[in-house]
């Protein structure tokens, strides 16, 4: 594949310390200094906040719209990150990724590590043991921080991360943001009621000019990870912890 000039770009923190120290806005610069530097036209940035990288595609937000905006939009030919970790920590979901994104013809570039090229057995190599280095980290983190957010999380409180759309917080905690709420409750019954299909939903939602997340469009994968999302029953979970919080509950 010849070096891809149209690019999107992806930027993902893990914590909220991150997010007030602008981690997630360097990536973001040096995004768009990289297009600019090497002639690239990148066309949009999609962003998880506060996510770990240990999450699945289905609970990343904005890598669920990525993925869904570069399968309909075939004039993307490649996405842009900082650094591999950003995209994932854990080596299995790296590996993942990257062999989806060569089922979509785009190639995955990385500004911190500009050799990825996975047909190279030595690249290869080079970026499992990268990815090997970010698990242990994330190990040594998640053993400092998991304790707390476990026992919070069995008794239906918020465990930290990005909070969904349809919520906020306030004092550490997680309350229903209403006006957000009015948007969820729709999305529930279009599927519901009028058996409304994913794209169908997201197409309705643009042309209404209601915000998805962050302010962005409305992608099919970002209403399948609504209408699968248990919070918006009341279960709060936390790894492999659920609790029901009647207050939580907005459908």
């Amino acid at each position: 594949m010849n070096k891809p000039k149209t690019l999107v770009g992806y930027c993902r923190v893990s914590t909220d310390n991150q997010k007030e120290e602008g981690t997630i806005e360097l990536q973001e610069n040096s995004l768009k200094k990289y297009a600019d530097k090497n002639g690239c036209e990148l066309v949009k940035i999609f962003k998880d906040d506060g996510i770990s990288g240990a999450s699945d595609l289905e609970n990343r937000p904005g890598l669920a719209e990525l993925f869904s905006y570069a399968e309909n939009n075939k004039e993307i030919e490649g996405v842009l990150i900082f650094k591999l970790d950003r995209l994932a920590r854990d080596l299995y979901i790296q590996e993942h990724l990257i062999k989806k994104l060569e089922g979509l013809n785009k190639k995955l570039i990385s500004i911190e590590e500009p050799h990825l090229d996975s047909n190279d057995p030595m690249r290869k190599a080079f970026r499992q043991f990268m990815g090997i280095v970010s698990e242990l980290e994330k190990a040594f983190i998640t053993m400092r921080l998991s304790g707390g957010r476990i026992n919070k999380a069995q008794k239906g409180g918020y465990a930290g991360g990005a909070t969904a759309l349809g919520y906020k917080t306030k004092n550490k905690n997680l309350i229903i943001d209403e006006k957000q709420a009015e948007i969820i409750r729709m999305i529930f019954k279009m599927k519901r009621y009028k058996r409304m299909g994913l794209r169908e939903i997201a197409r309705e939602l643009n042309e209404k000019g209601l915000p998805a997340a962050r302010g962005g469009k409305w992608y099919a994968g970002t209403i399948k990870y609504i209408l699968e999302n248990p919070l918006y029953k009341g279960i709060a979970h936390y790894k492999d912890n659920k609790a029901k919080n009647k207050e939580l509950v907005i459908i």
